[in-house]
């Protein structure tokens, strides 16, 4: 199949299946072709990997680990395991402007919290394939770009930031515009002015001398593709990437090849973001006569308008959603879903509910889809209720989550106990979507009840007669015992009073819990005793501010 393009100026429009169309990257390129494959839902032949896979999670410490990266380094992980292979964290840190601190600790933290272990990364079996940090690599990529500097793949830049700047204005300007800027004029410098510059001390760069045409590849998710930078006939520019820039400190896109053949990485899994870097990947690992890995470029996740999610915007920090009580088997999730459909017959059991366990037997790359993904965290929240029931059934795992509670309600229930909280989530575990739930939706468990600046309350007070409603508390209080039948009180309450049961509960749900919905009134009360249901009953008169008592 054979398409073309129009550019869109800063943008990378690869796939535009049906008219639809879809941008990718930060640079314009022009598609040339790629195969039919892309435009069906699933791939048309068998890509899942029939020996080990080894795979590698690579994200930079330039902030939290966000939702996206979670799910690349699943879907890493998931295919390594899957297959009996080997899954390695590398930290590509290289770009020292933008290291955040403390964002090293979080990628740890964060893959640790979620249960996804490495094989070989920092201080983890370093001896063959370390060290994994980039930056503790720079002697390694310096002698691979000597390499490429003595077999003419890669040359030396000395041109001046004023002088690069202008010539990518003069690009842009270019009809139709080049979307490389670069002229190869530090490429056809002689050695004599070589070594003069060097002994001048000027700041360079080496670059790639990239092909004239770049190599179309294959994309086990997508297909053949064949992505070409935008030239001008005119005026030719060339799109020499560099690899090592002027403090001697490599690039991703040199460091990332480097390091991935000589860690013997077999599958890269990345975001479609870097497809259009691939071509020149494959240019590298050519120049140095490598044979590259195979590529799958995964959909983007947006959010639901459609913006990519963005670690600087702080789009689902995983610890973030840990502390506002996530469960990490929920998040595993609820990411791996973004881009990947269990087998039907699998995720019709249990409502797709998988824990990592699972997924490392379900995981097959033939089940990748393509469309971008947007993020709605209904589901996430569907999970998390599940998961958390399952903890709540589990005694041991219980014990220890009323044992975690009971410490942080001390700081606003000084006189809470254990078999307290214990009897609370097990009146209202099943309605829990996360354990902070128990302390903002069911609190009125635990101390009396704010009837000021209720919004129920005061809905509850504009439709009632108020005197009917002292009446009904007051017969509650002058009936209900230690052996009171709940359900015959409240039938008796409602024949005496002329109403409709529905009402006296309401009177009731209005006395004990500030009329905020939740627990059924019987269990309530069960729940509270008859002497702290008396004081409610007595404080929600008061609260009436009635002087006559009618009872």
């Amino acid at each position: 199949m054979k398409l073309t393009t129009r550019p869109v100026v800063g943008r990378l429009s690869v796939f535009c299946p049906l008219g639809q169309k879809c941008v990718v990257g930060g640079h314009n390129y022009s598609l040339l072709s790629h195969s039919r494959s892309i435009l069906s839902k699933k791939p048309i032949r068998d890509i899942h990997p029939k020996k080990p896979a080894r795979t590698r999670f690579a994200p930079s410490p330039t902030g939290k680990l966000h939702l996206g990266s979670l799910r690349t380094a699943l879907y890493n992980f998931l295919l390594a395991k899957s297959t009996g292979g080997t899954f390695l964290l590398r930290l590509e840190d290289t770009d020292q402007r933008r290291l955040v601190p403390g964002a090293e600790q979080n990628i740890y933290d964060s893959l640790k919290w979620c249960g996804i272990t490495y094989d070989e990364g920092p201080r983890v079996n370093e001896e063959k394939y370390g060290p994994f940090r980039q930056s503790d690599r720079t002697e390694i990529y310096r002698k691979y770009s000597e390499k490429l500097l003595a077999s003419g793949h890669a040359y030396r830049c000395f041109c001046s930031k004023e002088r690069l700047d202008g010539l990518r204005e003069s690009a842009q300007k270019l009809r139709p515009p080049a979307t490389s800027s670069y002229d190869r004029h530090c490429a056809h410098l002689s050695e004599t002015e070589i070594q003069e510059k060097l002994e001048q001390k000027t700041p360079f760069t080496i670059r790639l001398k990239s092909p004239e045409q770049y190599e179309p590849f294959t994309d086990l998710l997508h297909g053949a593709i064949n992505v070409q930078p935008q030239t001008n006939a005119i005026d030719r520019r060339y799109d020499d990437p560099i690899l090592v820039k002027s403090d001697a400190l490599p690039t991703y896109h040199f460091a990332n090849v480097v390091d991935d053949h000589l860690m013997e990485i077999t599958h890269v899994v990345r975001g479609e973001e870097w497809l259009p870097s691939t071509p020149k990947h494959i240019a590298l690992y050519r120049a140095f006569g490598w044979t590259p890995p195979e590529f799958i470029h995964i959909p983007l996740l947006t959010s639901l308008s459609d913006k990519k999610l963005s670690k600087r915007r702080g789009d689902a920090d995983v610890i973030a959603l840990k502390d506002r009580g996530v469960l990490p088997e929920a998040l595993v999730n609820f990411s791996v879903l973004f881009g990947w459909s269990p087998p039907r017959e699998d995720a019709a059991k249990n409502h797709e509910c998988f824990r990592l366990a699972e997924l490392i037997k379900l995981f097959d790359l033939n089940n990748l889809t393509k469309g971008n993904a947007k993020v709605d965290d209904k589901k996430l929240w569907f999970f998390n209720k599940h998961y958390l029931s399952e903890r709540l059934q589990d005694p041991e795992q219980l014990d220890q989550i009323v044992a975690e509670l009971c410490q942080n309600f001390k700081k606003f229930y000084p006189n809470v106990s254990q078999s307290e909280i214990r009897r609370a989530l097990q009146l209202v575990g099943n309605s829990l979507t996360t354990l902070e739930d128990l302390q903002r939706d069911f609190y009125y468990l635990f101390s009396k009840p704010t009837f000021k600046s209720n919004e129920h309350v005061r809905q509850f007070i504009q439709k009632q007669d108020l005197r009917q409603v002292q009446t009904i508390l007051r017969q509650l209080e002058n009936n209900i015992t230690d052996n009171s039948d709940i359900a015959s009180i409240i039938e008796q309450i409602a024949r005496d009073v002329s109403v409709r049961k529905g009402v006296v509960f309401e009177v009731i749900r209005f006395a004990l819990a500030a009329s905020i919905p939740g627990v059924k009134i019987p269990f309530l009360i069960e729940f509270l005793g008859i002497q702290e249901t008396k004081l409610r009953i007595e404080e929600a008169i008061k609260e009436l501010g009635l002087t006559n008592d009618t009872s």
